[in-house]
């Protein structure tokens, strides 16, 4: 790798962005160490800027005790052992190259960074499965990834939790809490309106790319990828072999107003449509 490559690759490492000098993404260099190294940079990218003020100071415990890193890094790790299991047991490779194409090509769809070693999409429709629920986690909030985040996942799963234990238990006062730290009602009910704006979103556009004749898993995954800043989609057209280029002018037109959607987090463009918001 050139030093020009060097730093343009870790640039949008850091900054989970994807691009790369070259058409075949990082596996144009084939090349263990690299893929290794930018694995390592794409998670650092993912995890809140925060916590490395503390770090810098010299206090690591709060990197640690961060509730959502520490699901980001389960979710990460299960999903790369589950995928290189699945390409081991299945005879597509040895032990070694399934940890490595699997490490690189998981941490890359779920931080949103978009490179690509390996067309994932032929591992079998397992990988494809993961990878595509994947394209909706993303990573910590406060980093530079996109996507819905853990952050809200997990104050979803505790609002849900919540209201289960109050169907059993109708008269037991009990409150959510993520962190450690209570939930209010409010930030419960933003992240349950992003949720379903977010689904609403790439159901929508997902409809709209049907228009331009294209089949369900380009027209979904596409949906996803954009609104989520991922990437690649699925499939043999928008894959990780391939490119958007073939899709019709209309389609492309859509899916740049999704990326855009999405990087602004949907209610930022959305408030703009509001009345209210124009009127003195």
């Amino acid at each position: 790798m050139s030093g020009f490559d060097a730093v343009a690759h870790a640039m949008t490492s850091i900054a989970t962005g994807g691009f790369s000098t070259y058409d075949a993404s990082v596996g144009h260099f084939d090349n263990p160490a690299i893929d290794w190294a930018m694995s390592a940079i794409m998670v650092l990218g993912s995890i809140p800027f925060v916590l490395y003020l503390r770090v810098v100071r010299g206090d690591l415990q709060p990197v640690f005790a961060d509730t959502q890193v520490r699901w980001f890094l389960v979710i990460l790790a299960a999903s790369i052992l589950l995928t290189a299991l699945w390409l081991y047991r299945g005879d597509l490779m040895g032990p070694l190259d399934a940890l490595r194409y699997s490490t690189f090509n998981i941490i890359s769809v779920m931080t949103g960074s978009g490179f690509a070693t390996a067309d994932y999409g032929r591992w079998g429709s397992f990988v494809v499965s993961i990878m595509f629920v994947l394209m909706f986690v993303g990573g910590c909030a406060g980093s530079t990834t996109c996507g819905i985040k853990i952050f809200r996942f997990l104050v979803f799963f505790g609002t849900v939790r919540a209201h289960l234990r109050r169907m059993v238990r109708p008269h037991r006062i009990m409150s959510e809490e993520y962190g450690g730290t209570r939930l209010t009602p409010e930030l419960s009910f933003s992240v349950l309106a992003f949720l379903v704006v977010y689904m609403g979103s790439v159901g929508i556009i997902t409809v709209a790319l049907s228009f331009f004749d294209l089949d369900l898993v380009t027209a979904i995954s596409a949906a996803a990828t954009s609104v989520g800043n991922v990437g690649p989609g699925l499939g043999p057209m928008i894959g990780p072999a391939g490119h958007f280029a073939p899709l019709p002018d209309g389609a492309k037109w859509l899916l740049s107003f999704a990326m855009l959607v999405g990087r602004l987090e949907l209610f930022t463009v959305l408030v703009l449509l509001d009345p209210d918001f124009w009127s003195k």
